[in-house]
C-alpha cells in the first residue's frame, strides 16, 4: 500500500428492494472526509417495467444533499415546491438548513419500460454558521459542469475547484468533488490542495502510485501529498473531500448537526409532524425508525 493512503473504508451493504446500496460514510471509524458526512453508491440495477424507485417524503436538517447519476432518471420533489428531474451528469444540490422534506421517485413515464439505475448520493455537513440557514434547492445541468481531459482520462468537476476549473455549484465549506473516467492506460494527478481527500472506486481497476485499489472502497489520502491515479483497463472513480471541520458532526438517521440536542429536537418534530409537507407528493411519510441504520452517535 502506498504511503499516500492513510485509511481504507469498506462499505456496509443494504438492500433497498431491487437494488443494493454500498455505504462508506459514515463508518464505524470515521464520520467525515472534508464536509462529506454520508456517501452512498446505489446500483447498478435494472428496474423491470412496472417497478421504480419510491423514496417517500423524509426530512433533513443542517446538511446539503448532492445527487449525481450515472444511469436512470429521478424526480426530486421537496417542501419548497421544487419538482426537478435529474439525469446522468447533472447535479441536484438540496440545502436542508433548518429543515426540509423531500422525496425521490422514478419518473412516471419510465415506469412502463425497463430502466437502469446508478447513483452516487452524498450529504455534506454545513459549517456551524450555516446549519440553520433557509432551505434551498439548485439544479446544475451536465453542460454547465466543467470537464478536464488529461490524455486517456476525463474528469467532471461536480463541486469546488479542481485542476484549475470551478463548478458553478454552491459550496458552504471548501469542497472538492469530481467524477473521473479512466480509459485503458489512463491516468490523472490527484492534487494536494484540500485538507482531506477520499478516492472511491465505483468500477473497473485503478491504482494509486502503483498500489492496486479495491472496488467499492473509499481510500482516505494523507494530507498534503500528491498522487497519481491510473487504470490498466478503465475505471469509474469519485474524488471527494475538502475542508476539515474542527467541530464533530453527529449523524442520526437523516439528521446531521454539530449539536445532539438539535437532532433530538428534529426527531421529535418529525414524530409530531411539525415538518412541512411535499406538495404534489403522497401524504405517506417514512416513519422515524426505532434504531436507524445511519448513525455516528446516539441521541
Amino acid at each position: 500500500m502506498t504511503d499516500a493512503i492513510v485509511e481504507t473504508i469498506s462499505p456496509s451493504t443494504h438492500d433497498l428492494g431491487g437494488f443494493t446500496v454500498n455505504r462508506v460514510l459514515p463508518s464505524k471509524g470515521r464520520t467525515m472526509v472534508g464536509p462529506f458526512v454520508f456517501f452512498d453508491d446505489a446500483g447498478p440495477a435494472t428496474l423491470a417495467p412496472g417497478n421504480g424507485v419510491d423514496v417517500r417524503p423524509h426530512p433533513h436538517i443542517n446538511l446539503a444533499t448532492v445527487s449525481y447519476l450515472f444511469d436512470g432518471r429521478i424526480m426530486h420533489r421537496d417542501s419548497l415546491g421544487t419538482e426537478q428531474v435529474i439525469e446522468p451528469g447533472a447535479v441536484n444540490l438540496m440545502t436542508a438548513g433548518r429543515g426540509i422534506v423531500h422525496s425521490e421517485r422514478s419518473v412516471d413515464a419510465d415506469r412502463a419500460i425497463e430502466t437502469g439505475l446508478k447513483l452516487i448520493q452524498t450529504w455534506l455537513a454545513l459549517p456551524e454558521a450555516d446549519e440553520e440557514t433557509d432551505p434551498a434547492f439548485e439544479h446544475v445541468a451536465k453542460a454547465e459542469l466543467p470537464t478536464i481531459d488529461h490524455g486517456d482520462a476525463r474528469a467532471r468537476v461536480i463541486m469546488g475547484t479542481l485542476w484549475g476549473e470551478r463548478a458553478p455549484v454552491t459550496t458552504y465549506a471548501d469542497t472538492v468533488y469530481a467524477a473521473i473516467e479512466l480509459s485503458a492506460g489512463g491516468s490523472i494527478p490527484i492534487d494536494a490542495d484540500a485538507d482531506e481527500r477520499g478516492v472511491y472506486i465505483i468500477s473497473g481497476d485503478a491504482a494509486l502510485d502503483g498500489a492496486a485499489l479495491e472496488g467499492r472502497t473509499l481510500y482516505v489520502l494523507k494530507p498534503g501529498t500528491t498522487a497519481t491515479l491510473r487504470s490498466a483497463n478503465g475505471a469509474q472513480v469519485m474524488l471527494c473531500g475538502g475542508e476539515a471541520f474542527a467541530t464533530k458532526r453527529h449523524v442520526y438517521w437523516n439528521f446531521v448537526s454539530s449539536r445532539k440536542e438539535r437532532i433530538r429536537q428534529a426527531v421529535e418534530d418529525w414524530k409530531a409532524q411539525r415538518f412541512p409537507v411535499v406538495p404534489g407528493d403522497s401524504e405517506e411519510r417514512i416513519p422515524m425508525p426505532d434504531e436507524p441504520l445511519t448513525q455516528s452517535s446516539s441521541t
